[in-house]
This record gives C-alpha cells, structure tokens and sequence, in this order.
C-alpha cells in the first residue's frame, strides 16, 4: 500500500510540474482549453504512467493505478476532443471549418518588416485558427465562432504585436518595430494607414481601408483572388505603389489586369 501511494504522489508530482512547465495553454472561443492542449496534458499523464511502470515494481494494486492513469486521460481528451468540434460546429458563424488565406506586408518609413520566423514542431506563429507560416501569409484554418474576428487587430494580438488606427506594434526579426502617429519617418511626421488589393473576375483595384484594425479578411483561400494587404507607416497618401508578390506573378502571367 506503501508502494501505490509513493507511485501516486509521484505521478502527481510530476504531472503538475509538466502542466507548470507548459508555456502554451491556449483557450478556445468557448472559454475553454482548446484541445490541443487537453491532449498535451493527456499524453503526457499517460506517458508519465508508462514511465513509471517502467521504473517500479509494481503489485496488483499500482498496476491498477497505472492502468487508469494510461486509460483515463486518453478516453477524457477523446471525449473532449468529439463534444469540442461538434459544438463549435453548432454556434460557429462560419458554419464550420474555414481555410482562407490573405497575402500582407508591413512597411515602415518604407523599409518592409519580416515577421519573426516560426520555431518548433508546428512551424507557425500565431494560434492553431489564426497564424503565419513564414511566408508573409495571413492563415485562418478553422472554425470561426465569430467571423468578425477574423481582422487585423485580432492577428496582429495573436502573433504578439499590436495594431490600432495610431499606433503598431511588430514582431520583426529584427527585434519589435513600434510606430505612432506623428513619429518622424524621413524626417516627416508619419501616418499609420492600409491599403487592401480585391479582385473582381480576372480584374483588381485597390483600396484605402478606413476603419483597418477591423478590417476582415475576404473569404478567399487561394492569393489571388484574396486579399493582399499593404500596411502602412509613412507620408499620409491614397494610394500605396507597394504590392504583394502573388498578384505581380498574377499580373505578369496575364491572369489579372487592373
């Protein structure tokens, strides 16, 4: 009996240090974890069981144990994982998954900024439902509960900058590029503005977005025809001469023409 409450403080003990150590612990639009993250902790309960059936010399009663601790976070996060989707599915206004795409870039006093590379295993930075994949790509892969947020303010929070109507926040390689209204650029007061590239059949125009920080993506998933988004810290204008590389490829094939 000893024996089966050393292996479960252990287990309890370790579990919680894993759970501590974990830096990500994303929650979905329902307020709770998303589920990626409930099988993070349910993988690593099952194989911190597994390890330690390794390590003691178990009786009848601490296989028991280990059995459970195997078993049970498996069967939780399946569960979750089913209830998850088929609700999110239920209230999402997009009806379901979406996968759209829009083509950007950020250009300050105008030096173009690069997003801060993705590291780790899943090569993204951002969330699961709104990310980069190093490729100055905007990617909306999900189920959008509400798909007004699916704007610039909320992606530029997400990867871990700040965009308003005055004032932006980047992320950059090179370290985080702040701007502000009135900040010098080439010794001129500076506007923080965007400009949104749309098309209409084979044909594109481009526009000077007002209200950008909640401008929504278009639902495209392919670029073109969805959105190439130019933003913009600079001399005040209505219009932008910069534009992203898929639609000069688009253009300089024959496949859109303004």
């Amino acid at each position: 009996m000893k024996s089966a409450s050393k292996l479960v403080m252990l287990l309890v003990a370790l579990s919680v240090t894993v759970v501590s150590a974990h830096e990500v612990a994303e929650e979905a639009p329902s307020g709770l974890p998303e589920p990626v993250t409930v099988i993070y902790y349910a993988m690593w309960v099952s194989g911190l069981a597994i390890g330690a059936s390794l390590v003691f010399k178990a009786g009848r009663t601490e296989k028991k144990i280990i059995f459970i601790l195997i078993a049970l976070p498996v069967a939780i996060a399946t569960v979750y994982l089913a209830v998850d989707t088929v609700y999110l599915n239920i209230v999402s206004e997009s009806g379901g998954p979406v996968h759209w795409h829009a083509d950007y870039e950020v250009w300050v006093c105008d030096k173009k900024l690069d997003l801060i590379d993705p590291t780790g295993f899943e090569n993204r930075v951002g969330s699961p439902v709104f990310h980069e994949h190093n490729d100055d790509r905007i990617h909306v892969e999900g189920v959008l509960v509400r798909v007004r947020d699916a704007n610039l303010e909320s992606y530029f929070e997400i990867i871990g900058g700040k965009l308003s109507d005055s004032e932006l926040s980047y992320p950059a390689n090179s370290g985080t590029v702040s701007a502000n209204n009135g900040d010098l650029c080439n010794d001129k007061p500076g506007k923080l503005q965007a400009f949104v590239y749309k098309t209409s059949g084979n044909r594109y125009h481009q526009q000077k977005i007002a209200d950008f920080p909640h401008y929504v993506l278009s639902p495209y998933s392919q670029v073109p025809p969805g959105d190439c988004i130019i933003i913009e810290f600079g001399e005040e204008k209505n219009q932008s001469d910069k534009m992203c590389e898929t639609y000069k490829v688009a253009i300089n094939k024959g496949d859109l023409s303004e």
